[in-house]
């Protein structure tokens, strides 16, 4: 008996011994920050920088390699030759270019042009033979000067270090025009070692505020730029023994005193070794945070550059003292928390926010208490704002499921009343296509641009808000948004699959899935249509059930990797029309799990791990976006992705990393570990979590912070692991369900002769209801016939509950009235089609509402046959000037008469010749009419001539680009 219990006794030692070992955290072998190639994503289209920053600092040292330009966002791309000078302030991964603000270049002679338009310039040759980045540090040699430059960081000041190769013409030149168009600016010596002032610029950011202070290691003398004295200067040291020249800076977007106290408490008397061991020290410290492991090297620099990428923005935008620069604009001071800027909220609420829920719980509450004082102080919560200004860009109110996925984590030091009351203002101001889709659950196409996305965007973003609202008890609120939250079965179309834009009530056509118009957001319709986070069952019932949506999926990723219509620079990393590149597309891959098939998943997430992301400079597919891009591949090297951020789960990918160790705020450790990992074991055989079997293919993030081990078996073929319908991820609304609103699926709304109207539904089970001029509602049973014109109204049922209520006016058009165009408009441009020019809609300022008729670099030949001879006094035509967007007026426009459509009289001094290549910001309609004394003629023509190349002050003319022309409606009298 005693021998069979210490057999059970040595028996359980054994096994705890064993559970011991296999819950070891993973340990690092070198330091983290030697994994770090701030090089990736500077070339390709990254848009990274590789110089020194702090975690989340507000300073970015960084050289600048390139003046403007979509690759030059960052200030710097890998392919470049020349270094401009190094400034202070860079935006990581964007696809719109901002800051670079006080440009600082050591040189040998005084020179205040910078090279670029081919004279004698400051600017600089280098090699990345002779160019070292690492965490909180970068070096170069400047070729053309032979100068040694190395520059370290704190949070708001840095440092410069110049090794000049002799004595002999020390100059550093100090830019503040560089870059950005300058609003105001100043250069001040204040006493033998220092220099201050501000420089004011617009950009992305209309009205920035940047205030510097700095000083210098050596006596100097100062000149300043002739022409404007506050716009450059030469500062020429005096230093005789040739000893290292160092430059501290201090910035702020208070003031001069604030930039001051910041370089004094941050940097002060501390060498610039000691201020460059404090920040690797802090950066070492901070991507310890996540502590992996693999044989692989490249996988190594790959993730903990990804971590690094994630942990350079949002940047922190106050002094040491409190005080910041509100969105309003003015000064306000906070020492309850760190008040942010830069949130690329569009792209970073997908994963980046919710991998601070994990790791920066601490940082997450003061961006969610920042959120609440832009809130204060602009009156919105940010969607994209940079240095005190909103952008405008990118849409959604993605401030909203950041704080929702925090609160349901329990992250909640902050007053969740007031954001629980700022998130539905986001949600109910009557902007940006907000009215339409409040009244009728979803954007139509000719009210707002970029309408399917808006509406699947905001949809998400009221899931979230009904989830913060449930878990506090509103009901109401929570009914109102978890009904909002389903508006995407508004543009859901049953015969193509696909999410649509509903114009006047039908599809717009022709449809083309490849194609890319303005009814998306940086995408296509194959890019945005699996865009249903909150509701994947309901999703999937629509499309008609998981054998189907596994169907779509195969052939999103097995389509053709080619795009149609508009040029969309972001659609990059295409696997068939799956755009890695681009944030739209990044849960996609994990779709696979709600459908039973999780080894499909395993091997897409295995291919975008090892293709998009390498140890090169072009290793990241697109454009960096703040951290997104990285944020997904720390998230899925891990294992697991948060599809649906609000909903507390994570679904299981495929993990690539040996072991790796979450080191969380509260204390706790998480660890994962894959078993037979190779790259031919991509296919997770088993899950274990804390020693327990896991059947479902997703984790909780309870589970999580609560510590332990999630541990993969992995094999080299697909397994039976989660396939049943009981592991799958939970996406479900269950309650308050909505009825979709009917659309017209046959028929026209611009009509000759008569029309035949087919009303249908996403949902089969609706009763349609439909009016015609108000005579009362009646049941759908068959097609309608409109011959005159009228206005129908449709709503559905299911039961006791009732869509919105949908009106559309239907028009006449003169049977006899023909229109032949003898030049081709662009398709998503098609404002309704070959009649577009004459189906009596007119056409707004915003060119993407598909109102216009838009030809791109063709002149316009559009002729009107009357049928017969008529009378004519006058006719009008409409041009849209929207030259931002490269739509030019023609250069002169004709309008000819005819009776035998042969022999054409011009009337009314035709042509008549337009300026079209003077600059204007506004955008505006021109509406021009020809006159004459009434006579009868047949046809009428109007040919209007292109502009063709753009002029050189244009943005788009230095990559040869050619003018659009967009026209609406022809009229008659």
């Amino acid at each position: 008996m005693k021998f069979k219990q210490l057999l059970l006794l040595s028996f359980v030692i054994l096994i705890s011994s064993c559970k011991k070992k296999t819950i070891s955290p993973a340990k690092k072998t070198q330091p983290l920050i030697s994994y770090v190639n701030p090089f990736i994503g500077t070339g390709g289209h990254g848009h990274t920088y590789p110089g020194a920053t702090m975690p989340f600092g507000m300073m970015q040292l960084s050289p600048d390699t390139r003046l403007d330009g979509w690759d030059g966002c960052s200030g710097y791309h890998y392919s470049d030759e020349y270094i401009y000078g190094f400034s202070h302030t860079h935006l990581s991964g964007t696809g719109v270019s901002d800051y670079g603000d006080v440009l600082l270049l050591p040189t040998n002679k005084t020179v205040f042009n910078n090279g670029a338009n081919g004279k004698e310039g400051y600017r600089s040759k280098f090699s990345h033979k002779q160019e070292t980045a690492t965490p909180g540090f970068y070096k170069v040699h400047l070729e053309d000067t032979n100068i040694d430059v190395e520059l370290t960081v704190a949070e708001r000041s840095g440092i410069h270090k110049y090794q000049f190769p002799s004595s002999e013409n020390q100059v550093v030149i100090l830019d503040l025009e560089h870059r950005d168009e300058l609003l105001d600016s100043k250069i001040k010596w204040i006493d033998k070692d220092r220099i201050q002032g501000y420089r004011f610029s617009k950009a992305w950011a209309t009205n920035q505020k940047l205030f510097y202070s700095m000083t210098f290691s050596h006596r100097f003398e100062l000149e300043k730029y002739k022409e404007n004295e506050n716009l450059k200067a030469a500062i020429k040291f005096i230093n005789p023994k040739n000893e290292p020249v160092y430059v501290k800076i201090g910035i702020s977007a208070v003031d001069e005193a604030g930039a001051k106290k910041n370089l004094e408490e941050e940097i002060g008397v501390k060498t610039f070794e000691q201020i460059k061991k404090e920040a690797q020290e802090t950066w070492e410290k901070q991507l310890n945070k996540i502590v992996v492991e693999s044989p692989n090297k490249e996988y190594l620099t790959n993730f903990y550059t990804a971590l690094y990428h994630t942990m350079i923005a949002p940047n922190i935008y106050q002094d040491v003292d409190g005080r910041y620069r509100g969105m309003d604009l003015k000064i306000h001071e906070t020492k309850d928390f760190d008040y942010y800027t830069v949130f690329s909220l569009w792209d970073t609420y997908r994963a980046t926010h919710p991998l601070y829920t994990l790791i920066e719980q601490n940082r997450t509450n003061d961006f969610i208490n920042t959120f609440l004082a832009k809130y204060d102080e602009g009156g919105i919560m940010p969607i994209w704002d940079l240095s005190g200004n909103y952008t405008g860009c990118m849409i959604g109110y993605h401030a909203v499921p950041v704080i929702a996925d925090a609160y349901m984590k329990g992250i909640r030091n902050y007053d969740a009343e007031k954001a629980l009351t700022a998130m539905k203002h986001s949600a109910t101001r009557n902007k940006l296509g907000l009215a339409s889709y409040k009244k009728l659950g979803y954007i139509p196409v000719e009210e707002e641009s970029e309408s399917v996305s808006k509406t699947l965007e905001y949809a998400y973003d009221d899931w979230t808000i009904a989830q913060m609202a449930k878990a506090m008890g509103k009901e109401a609120d929570y009914k109102n948004y978890i009904q909002r939250a389903q508006y995407y079965k508004n543009i859901f179309d049953p015969q193509s699959q696909f999410m649509r834009g509903r114009f006047r009530n039908t599809w717009f056509a022709p449809f083309d899935p490849y194609e890319v118009n303005f009814n998306y957001t940086e995408a296509n319709a194959w890019q945005y249509s699996n865009y249903v986070p909150q509701d994947i069952v309901g999703y999937t019932k629509l499309l008609g059930g998981k054998k189907i949506l596994e169907k779509n999926l195969d052939t999103l990723f097995k389509a053709e990797s080619e795009t149609s219509g508009r040029h969309q620079v972001d659609i990059t990393g295409l696997i068939g029309q799956y755009a890695h590149g681009n944030e739209p597309s990044h849960h996609m891959a994990y779709l696979y799990n709600f459908a039973n098939k999780p080894y499909k998943t395993q091997e897409k997430i295995y291919q975008i791990l090892t293709e998009q992301y390498t140890n090169s400079p072009d290793g990241i597919s697109g454009n960096e976006d703040c951290g997104q891009m990285s944020a997904w591949y720390i998230f899925s090297t891990l294992g697991f992705y948060p599809v649906t951020p609000g909903a507390n789960e994570y679904v299981i990918g495929t993990p690539l990393l040996n072991k790796a160790t979450l080191h969380l705020e509260n204390g706790e450790l998480f660890t994962m570990k894959a078993a037979n990992i190779d790259a031919e074991n991509k296919y997770i055989e088993k899950v274990f979590l804390n020693g327990k079997k896991l059947e479902r293919t997703f984790i909780t993030h309870n589970e999580i912070m609560k510590g332990g081990i999630l541990e993969f078996i992995m094999s080299d073929k697909p397994s039976n692991w989660g396939t049943t319908d009981t592991a799958n991820p939970t996406s479900e609304i269950k309650d308050h369900i909505i009825v979709p609103a009917p659309f017209i699926a046959k028929g026209d709304v611009a009509f000759k002769g008569s029309t035949t109207v087919v009303l249908a539904n996403a949902d089969k089970n609706t009763k349609i209801y439909y009016a015609i001029n108000d005579r009362g509602f009646k049941e759908y049973v068959a097609p309608i016939t409109i011959s005159e014109k009228a206005t129908l109204k449709t709503y559905a049922t299911i039961g006791n509950k009732q869509s919105a209520i949908i009106s559309t006016d239907f028009s006449k058009i003169d049977p006899n009235i023909k229109i032949t165009l003898e030049t081709e408009y662009a398709n998503q441009y098609n404002a309704g089609g070959n009649n577009a020019l004459i189906d009596g809609v007119l056409g707004a300022k915003d060119f993407r509402t598909g109102t216009w008729q838009g030809y791109s670099d063709v002149d316009v030949i559009a002729t009107v046959d009357l049928g017969k001879s008529r009378p004519i006094n006058m006719v009008f035509v409409n041009f849209l000037e929207d030259q931002r967007s490269w739509i030019f007026l023609p250069t002169e426009v004709s309008c000819l008469l005819s009776n035998d459509g042969e022999n054409y009289t011009p009337i009314d001094y035709s042509p008549r010749k337009i300026e079209a290549k003077i600059p204007r910001e506004d955008v505006s309609i021109k509406k021009m009419h020809f006159k004459q004394p009434s006579r009868s003629y047949r046809y009428v023509k109007i040919i209007a001539k292109k502009l063709g190349k753009l002029p050189e002050w244009h943005l788009g003319y230095k990559h040869d680009g050619r003018s659009w022309m967009f026209i609406d409606e022809i009229m008659i009298k």
